[in-house]
This record gives C-alpha cells, structure tokens and sequence, in this order.
C-alpha cells in the first residue's frame, strides 16, 4: 500500500477520544457548506491536523469565513454553523 506524503500528522486524538484523519475532512470541491463539514474543517485546524494556511488554499475559504466558523462553533456549538441560524447567533 502506498501513502501519499504530507506535511503534518495522518491522524488526530480529540478531546473526545476519538480520531480524525484527513480522510474525515470533506472534499477539496465542496461549494456546499453544511454545518457538519464546517465543524470538521475548524477541528482539523484546532487540533493541528492541518495548518490554517492549507485549510485556507486547500477549500479557497478566506480568513473571515473561518474566523467566523470559528467563533460561531465556541460560542455556540454546531447550531450556529447553520444557514439558517444566522440571525438568532450572530447579533448586530
């Protein structure tokens, strides 16, 4: 079996016991952003399975959007990664 060599660890232990890889992470096309895979693309950068720079280039996501994805996942919780919770978590 051949692995593809990368910068940075295969796999991460979460705070909750269990592992993230990359291959939990969603595809480097996705123009459909979930709350589930917005989690996991904060995650990954949280807990060093990828740099924030690569998470950036990688899905074409700006500074803003992850900052804001986020703040919203620790203030909040997964809810508010949600479309269609932005008015009731983000106020003016």
């Amino acid at each position: 079996m051949y692995l593809k060599k990368i910068e940075g660890p295969r796999a991460v232990t979460l705070p909750d016991g269990s592992i993230m890889t990359r291959a939990d992470l969603p595809p480097a096309h996705t123009t459909r952003w979930v709350a589930s895979r917005k989690a996991a693309v904060v995650r990954a950068v949280a807990y060093g399975l990828m740099s924030r720079d690569e998470a950036k280039a990688h899905w074409a996501i700006s500074d803003e959007e992850l900052d804001c994805w986020t703040d919203a996942l620790a203030r909040h919780g997964p809810a508010a990664l949600k479309v269609t919770q932005v008015q009731r978590f983000r106020q003016p």
